[in-house]
């Protein structure tokens, strides 16, 4: 079965930034799994799995603007440090920020007496990615899944 929108794909990955290191892989876990076509992964590597099959091993280059995005200016904020407690801040740091539309990762600028500044450019933003992916498993989506736009049960969230 092939890989195309309304279809479960469980995929086993490692992406680096191109010419880099491994950046995250999979491996040593279960494998990704995702809805396709539904916004569940980066458009880039989406696009480079579809027509893709159980057992296909794959390289995938994908530009930043197919992946993250690219960096946009003015997305720096002053968020109050007590939005952090517990956390031990840093510039450079990565860390999640809780927000009313749910977590944002978030890049530690400057950390201040009482406010941080956070870069809000996803921390992949304006980086082109090369991904190495074997593709596990390709199944026909459940309508509940589809109406829900995300995996239900092994590998998927639970209601």
């Amino acid at each position: 079965m092939k890989i195309e929108k309304d279809r479960v794909v469980s995929f086993h990955y490692s992406v680096a930034e191109q010419g880099s290191d491994v950046i995250e892989t999979s491996e040593g876990r279960e494998p990704l799994v995702i809805l396709v076509g539904h916004g569940n992964i980066i458009p880039g590597l989406e696009k480079a799995m579809e027509g893709h099959e159980a057992g296909d091993r794959i390289t995938a280059d994908v530009s930043a603007a197919d992946a993250y995005g690219d960096v946009q200016e003015g997305m720096i904020q002053r968020v109050p440090k007590k939005y952090f407690k517990g956390t031990r801040l840093a510039p450079g740091m990565q860390v999640t920020l809780q927000t009313k539309f749910g977590p944002r990762p978030v890049t530690v600028q400057k950390v201040g007496m009482s406010v941080v500044d956070v870069d809000l450019n996803h921390p992949m933003a304006g980086k082109d990615l090369s991904f190495n992916i074997e593709i596990i498993d390709v199944r026909e989506a459940q309508a509940e899944e589809i109406e829900h736009g995300h995996v239900h049960g092994d590998g998927g969230h639970q209601h």
